[in-house]
């Protein structure tokens, strides 16, 4: 076995591993109270909200599409008062769809740029151009290659774990059956790494499907589409797309080929609260608009850009947007979006990535500076927290900056609502966002008179200062809906 590619396999595994223990809805507990590092939802709807009257708000979801049959959210979800059937286009819209079908995998931003750079005459190209054009390639080289050894690498891993336990004669093989095992020549490795990852109460065939085979459809569709310089799905949408003025194009399904994704944001923003099924979502009067704009690669800077312009346009009050990408192709584009929805008092939350890096100098995309030097005001950037005040508060995968992520919300362990009416726990700043996003819905549903910007420095203004992120966020804190609510009453007097 090639000792680096098990080395990487062995990266995997431990990363994507938790050791969190999982407890619904902890994100909306209070860490006095319960013991979570929550953000107070349920103690603000207890002690102040009590007996008063929510203002409707809608809440734009620009993510890969929401399942709008979920039990959970089928009464939540936004409809276009200008559609007169109830189909899909009825809860909003996608950009990367067409009657031909939906864009499913797409590339990364980088093998895009690669390959327009590929379709020039290179030798015309000016310094800058070329400069930037060898940098990129350099990048997308090193992750194709990753992505290759890590599809050999596990593939290779499961192929020794496979021969182990036939070796052992059992198909689901516990802790014990492991630790008793006498390896042979080239086995010590994969049975030190599964005795690390089992515990007796592990179940290994759902380990193994989690750990193993999911990891290498996930490095698989890697190499196959995001990193593949000949696959370009762009043809099922049928746009111009070098044309970012162009608007009249997509598709009125919303739910897309897999809204994992976005149901997921959506349930944590706006699931109906003490319904008795699933979970609470922050915010108990808010209309979600599913805009599908993100797919299984990187978004695309035209499709962002008009998803926005749609949200603002349909009455959208806040913009969740739990997504990001290292290089940006048509910037312009959706600065000009962005500014179109700041006229219209639209609050922005953003995601801060989920690569353990400092944006402050790592470039992170679609992101608050504009071309000209100016920044969207109302424009809010989220890192991602765990449950507990302690070294493990900034969770671990999270991107932060001293300026450029302005606070942190619970992002470990969420459980939200998944396709099918089921539930799961995910981790990502993904998450951190939405709950974000919908204390800002909360905001404005009680107190409709508070511009974006004066909700923006009210959750600013009310986080919980930790010393566990200083230094990571404008902020230092995490946010908190008691803090936020009590301060807006301030505001709205």
């Amino acid at each position: 076995m090639n000792k680096a590619i098990f080395k990487t396999c062995i990266i995997f595994l431990s990363l994507y591993g938790t050791a969190f223990a999982q407890t619904p809805n902890w994100q909306n507990l209070d860490l006095a109270k319960d013991g979570f590092f929550g953000i107070s939802t349920e103690k603000a709807y207890s002690e102040l909200l009590k007996g008063k009257t929510p203002h409707a708000v809608i809440v734009a979801v620009i993510d890969a599409g929401v399942d709008t049959n979920h039990e959970d959210l089928n009464t939540v979800l936004w409809h276009n008062p200008k559609r007169k059937t109830f189909d899909n286009g009825t809860y909003g819209w996608s950009f990367i769809g067409s009657a031909k079908g939906n864009v499913h995998f797409d590339n990364l931003e980088v093998t895009r740029q690669v390959r327009q750079y590929m379709a020039k005459d290179t030798t015309k190209l000016s310094s800058s151009d070329l400069m930037a054009y060898h940098a990129e390639k350099r990048d997308w080289l090193k992750q194709k290659k990753e992505a290759d050894e890590m599809v050999q690498g596990i593939t290779n891993f499961k192929n020794w774990l496979d021969h182990i336990c036939q070796e052992m004669g059992k198909t689901n093989p516990t802790l014990a059956d492991f630790k008793a095992y006498q390896p042979k020549a080239n086995e010590q490795h994969v049975v030190d790494v599964m005795i690390s990852l089992l515990s007796k109460e592990d179940d290994f065939a759902k380990m193994k499907k989690e750990q193993i085979d999911d990891a290498i459809a996930h490095y698989k569709e890697s190499a196959d589409y995001q990193l593949n310089l000949n696959y370009d799905p762009r043809a099922i949408v049928g746009d111009n797309y070098f044309d970012s003025k162009q608007r009249n194009y997509g598709s009125p399904d919303v739910n897309g080929p897999d809204p994992t994704h976005g149901t997921h944001v959506s349930g944590i923003i706006a699931a109906v609260r003490n319904n008795g099924i699933g979970i609470n979502g922050v915010a108990d009067d808010v209309q979600i608009m599913a805009i599908r704009a993100v797919p299984d690669g990187d978004e695309r800077d035209k499709d962002i850009a008009n998803a926005i312009r749609y949200a603002a346009d349909h009455g959208a009050k806040v913009i969740n947007m739990s997504f990001g990408k290292p290089y940006s192709q048509d910037k312009k584009a959706v600065d000009e979006a962005v500014k179109y929805a700041l006229k219209k008092d639209v609050l922005l939350v953003q995601a801060a990535g989920n690569e353990n890096e400092d944006i402050d100098t790592t470039a992170n995309f679609p992101n608050r500076h504009f071309l000209n030097g100016k920044e969207a005001g109302a424009w809010i950037v989220v890192g991602a927290s765990g449950a507990h005040p302690d070294s493990t508060l900034k969770a671990s995968f999270s991107n932060y900056g001293k300026t450029a992520v302005d606070v942190f919300a619970p992002g470990v362990q969420i459980y939200s609502s998944i396709p099918g009416s089921k539930y799961a726990y995910f981790d990502g700043t993904s998450m951190a966002s939405p709950v974000v996003a919908g204390l800002a819905a909360l905001i404005r549903e009680y107190h409709p008179k508070l511009s974006a910007m004066q909700v923006k420095q009210i959750i600013l203004e009310s986080v919980v200062v930790t010393p566990y992120l200083k230094d990571r966020c404008s902020t230092g804190g995490v946010v908190n809906a008691f803090n936020a609510l009590s301060l807006a009453a301030q505001e709205d007097q």
